[in-house]
């Protein structure tokens, strides 16, 4: 008999991340006539559409036996107590620093997928992660191919409220507000298809609309999906070729990806970047005492959310991260930042998955200039990818013998 679980995630997941074609619609149709909304002025109307898909998920967990089961495990438990204690003292921290109450629970906006890693954590333990990645993989060609022909159409036609693609029309949106999002989940899409075999072309399509978009952090995650590719078909004497001069291959990328042919600005070039002189200006303002650098200056002055719904500038201190490791240091302090590269070591550490590597380095770059756990659907998928990783190797007693058969062979 087919596993039930194996036939109904991969659908919820594909359902989840395809909300996101509907979800900024009102906005993705005002670039099309080139209006580019102002922050605080957006409509929110059809977002509320992936939240109902997440809650749909999260009771599909806590209905589905074995799911609930893992997630109720008392070592998930453990890790959820102490994440989630550290994260009152945060609230509350910022709350002793006089800000509104909804600056800290936009600063919470980084955990809203965190139960699908949870899924994921608990499917990979039940030895089913692997087949619903490859059938969630097939469902997401789809969305590509639909990505594909909006954004092609776009890059040769669109107005050029972003920068001008090389196709000539402006950068393409696809179905987001912005060709920094599109690129961003288009680069990782191409991650999630390079986790299965076979479809190479599909990783190939994905790497393309990444370049397309002219985001220079999808650029250069897409680049190491490609990067990891190739030393995967290297022969283990040969890989030291690869390695060797992966830092020039990098420092190469990133004036390629600054390049006005690639990225369709001419002010992204990265020595003269906004966000060095943003990051320079915000510790020189922000840290005051030794208290701000361990635990945080503000929870959630630096989330996109908050800027979005009361525009830039709001409240005092308030301002745009454009990365997630200052995200970090701002709401969570010095203590939250160690701790976030520290799970993604340890990730590496325990699992036994073959590409493992592969997926935490994505994760980490793509971190450094973008707050990706902010920004759906790349966040879901990520969260999805990170704990089906981390949970493989470490097989459940209630691993279900047939889960780890193939779903296409099941009878």
């Amino acid at each position: 008999m087919n596993i039930r679980l194996e036939k109904d995630l991969p659908v919820l997941l594909f359902a989840l991340v395809s909300a996101s074609t509907l979800a900024s619609l009102p906005q993705v149709e005002s670039a099309w006539v080139g209006v580019k909304e102002v922050y605080g002025e957006q409509d929110f109307g059809l977002r509320i559409l992936r939240e109902a898909m997440l809650a749909v998920l999260v009771a599909y967990m806590f209905f589905e036996p074995r799911l609930r089961s893992g997630v109720l495990n008392s070592s998930v438990l453990a890790f959820l107590g102490v994440v989630a204690t550290y994260v009152l003292f945060e609230v509350g921290y910022a709350l002793y620093l006089d800000l509104p109450l909804v600056v800290p629970m936009a600063g919470l906006r980084i955990f809203e997928y965190l139960p699908v890693a949870l899924i994921g954590f608990v499917t990979s333990r039940l030895g089913a992660g692997e087949t619903i990645i490859h059938q969630f993989a097939h469902y997401l060609r789809y969305y590509i191919a639909v990505q594909a022909v909006l954004a092609i159409a776009q890059a040769l036609w669109a107005p050029p409220l972003f920068g001008v693609s090389f196709l000539g029309g402006g950068r393409p949106f696809g179905t987001f507000v912005s060709p920094n999002l599109f690129g961003a989940t288009m680069a990782t899409c191409a991650l999630l298809f390079s986790l299965v075999p076979l479809m190479g072309k599909w990783v190939a399509v994905s790497v393309f609309l990444a370049l397309l978009s002219g985001s220079r952090t999808a650029f250069i995650s897409s680049l190491l999906v490609v990067y990891f590719q190739i030393y995967a078909v290297l022969r283990p004497r040969d890989r030291w070729a690869l390695i060797m001069p992966a830092p020039i291959f990098a420092v190469g990328a990133l004036l390629l990806a600054s390049s006005p042919l690639l990225s369709g600005r001419d002010d992204a070039n990265p020595t003269e970047d906004g966000r060095i002189d943003l990051w320079q200006r915000v510790f020189s303002e922000q840290v005051h005492e030794p208290a701000d650098l361990l635990f945080g200056w503000g929870l959630g002055l630096s989330s996109n959310t908050i800027n979005i719904l009361y525009g830039a500038e709001h409240f005092k201190g308030q301002f745009d991260s454009d990365s997630l490791y200052l995200y970090l240091l701002n709401g969570y302090g010095l203590v939250g930042l160690l701790a976030y590269v520290f799970f993604l070591w340890i990730t590496t550490r325990m699992s036994a998955h073959p590409k493992k590597g592969m997926v935490v380095m994505f994760i980490f770059v793509a971190g450094l200039t973008f707050n990706m756990w902010e920004y759906f659907p790349q966040n879901a998928m990520l969260m999805f990818l990170w704990g089906t990783v981390l949970g493989y190797g470490l097989v459940s007693e209630m691993a279900n013998p047939i889960a780890s058969g193939s779903y296409y062979h099941s009878s």
